[in-house]
């Protein structure tokens, strides 16, 4: 039990040493303490949105997302925050979380070359160090599965005979066939398939309509807080009339 919970601790303290313009920031690392996921989710958000070139706001975003169980969609967030980080730190931090992302994906494969990148921007960190150690092992006893094609095993007398195959089984399809075939894959490739409720499923990386409803009040209620302070503001500057003194 131990060895699940070590690797699955993420890396914080992605400090915003150079956001002094950003005031969206700082309010969204107070949520996110709070465990105020979907409301810290939706302010980092925007503060990704104004600041596209910054680590901070993505590899916070990435942090939030994993918290409320998407870690699969997080993966995205940490790789623009390795995208744009500028330090060994901030990669190896980057690096190290999306190595996480990876071992619950079980794809120990990409969770070692994670880890692996992360110890290269801080040999130091025992946690990484350690989560590299268990990755190793979890892919050494859960191999990837040799998905080679049986053709390579034929021989080469059988190859031939099955291109010869192919080859008359093409020229005798008719026309009318061939747009059958392609009108089914159009269809299946526009309509994802549906799951055991009969509701379509999200794509990867996506996010599910309930997650959206919630992003999109947080982020409504964020702007409306920010259009009152506007307001209030106006009226507060607005100078007050005198009567003349004629």
């Amino acid at each position: 039990m131990k060895n699940i919970i070590l690797y699955l601790l993420l890396l914080f303290s992605f400090v915003a040493n150079a956001q002094q313009k950003d005031r969206i920031l700082p309010k969204a690392n107070e949520e996110y303490a709070e465990n105020k996921f979907v409301d810290a989710e939706a302010n980092y958000r925007i503060s990704d949105s104004k600041f596209p070139n910054k680590a901070t706001a993505p590899f916070n975003l990435g942090n939030t997302i994993y918290k409320q169980k998407q870690s699969s969609e997080a993966k995205f967030a940490y790789a623009k925050a390795l995208k744009n980080s500028k330090t060994r730190p901030q990669k190896h931090r980057a690096f190290h979380n999306l190595g996480n992302v990876f071992m619950n994906e079980k794809d120990y494969t990409q969770a070692v070359e994670a880890y692996k990148n992360a110890l290269r921007n801080d040999p130091t960190d025992e946690e990484t160090r350690y989560n590299y150690a268990l990755a190793k092992k979890m892919l050494k006893e859960n191999p990837p599965k040799d998905d080679k094609k049986k053709d390579d095993k034929k021989s080469d007398k059988d190859k031939k005979d099955d291109k010869k195959d192919g080859e008359k089984d093409k020229k005798d399809n008719k026309d009318k066939d061939k747009k059958d075939d392609k009108g089914d894959k159009d269809k299946q490739n526009k309509d994802p398939k549906p799951n055991e409720n009969g509701e379509p499923k999200p794509a990867p990386g996506g996010i599910s309509k309930e997650r959206l409803e919630n992003l999109l009040n947080a982020v409504n209620k964020e702007e409306k807080k920010v259009q009152d302070k506007v307001n209030a503001k106006k009226v507060q500057g607005k100078p007050a009339k005198t009567e003349k003194d004629w």
